[in-house]
């Protein structure tokens, strides 16, 4: 699977954890930063990681920042993304079968590589359902095409 990873200053290692173990398992993993601890702004990595999912050319996003709140509804702005902010194992498996979600935000401050790692997993291995789910998601990329007229 070709996986983009991004994370801010927060959230650097534990995805320098999570990308060094998805390479090891033999995904395709595209970093996108941040590449320290140094102060930096998690809109610019959740933005980067956003559009190679929502251009088709990674399968799935991770992003990792303090809370994993920002990222999340940074990543949200991009048409076509569906990002969640996962914190157990439910979540990481039912916004992939309910909502497709198509980007993992995982909070740094709450959440050890231990514990990110099966969620992580539960997140890549869950395929969505379809059916009744399927309605839903699409009102949710028509409510984007209705917010993208209206600003234009």
């Amino acid at each position: 699977m070709r996986i983009a990873i991004a994370s801010d200053h927060a959230g650097f290692a534990l995805k320098e954890q999570l990308r060094e173990r998805l390479a090891a398992e033999g995904h395709d993993v595209q970093d996108f930063g941040t590449t320290n601890t140094e102060s930096t702004d998690y809109p610019d990595y959740a933005s980067l990681v956003a559009h190679e999912v929502a251009g088709g050319r990674a399968d799935r996003g991770v992003l990792v920042c303090s809370t994993g709140i920002g990222m999340s509804i940074a990543a949200n702005k991009v048409e076509g993304v569906r990002a969640a902010l996962v914190m157990n194992d439910d979540a990481a498996q039912l916004t992939r079968q309910h909502n497709d979600a198509n980007v993992i935000a995982i909070a740094a401050r709450y959440t050890d590589a231990a514990q990110a790692a099966p969620l992580v997993d539960k997140f890549l291995n869950t395929e969505f359902e379809g059916g009744r789910h399927a309605r839903r998601v699409a009102k949710i990329a028509r409510l984007e095409e209705q917010e993208k007229r209206k600003s234009t």
